[in-house]
């Protein structure tokens, strides 16, 4: 990685919840440690909650990582630092909506996830450029994990 994590403190809580719990502060590919560290949270809601209540959630988790992943790169004066991952955790939550849980799923999932998070087709890669503070770092995984869920679903329904 090549901007420094020095800057961020774990003791933080926002900077705890925006590094996805650490996660983000692996020296290579955070954003792929991030998604890996959503993988247990989904699997929590996915168990534990209604539909409607993981809608809510997610929901909740998408629109506080709006401020959670504004006032970390704030903290450190960087936008969309790559160790924060917060994003990551929001649009794996958003592409596993109204998926059956199974490990096939969730391998479906993180993969789709992760491959229109890096490439960023459009619409996601005018967010990328267009949308700044903590609205931007979230809208583009935001709109990969609504692609992901429909490519997901997609797959799951053939």
């Amino acid at each position: 990685m090549t901007k420094s994590v020095t800057q961020f403190k774990l003791s933080d809580p926002v900077q705890f919840l925006a590094l996805g719990f650490g996660s983000g502060l692996a020296p290579k590919a955070p954003g792929t440690f991030g998604t890996l560290a959503a993988i247990p949270l989904y699997l929590l809601m996915a168990n534990y909650l209604t539909t409607n209540a993981y809608l809510i959630v997610t929901s909740l988790v998408s629109l506080a990582g709006i401020w959670i992943c504004d006032k970390a790169a704030k903290s450190v004066n960087v936008h969309d630092h790559p160790a924060i991952v917060w994003d990551e955790i929001a649009g794996f939550l958003i592409t596993m909506l109204f998926v059956p849980l199974s490990l096939t799923n969730v391998v479906l999932g993180f993969l789709l996830f992760r491959i229109f998070d890096i490439v960023k087709p459009w619409p996601i890669s005018i967010a990328d450029k267009k949308v700044h503070g903590g609205l931007g770092i979230m809208l583009d995984d935001i709109l990969a994990g609504a692609i992901a869920c429909l490519g997901l679903h997609l797959i799951v329904s053939s």
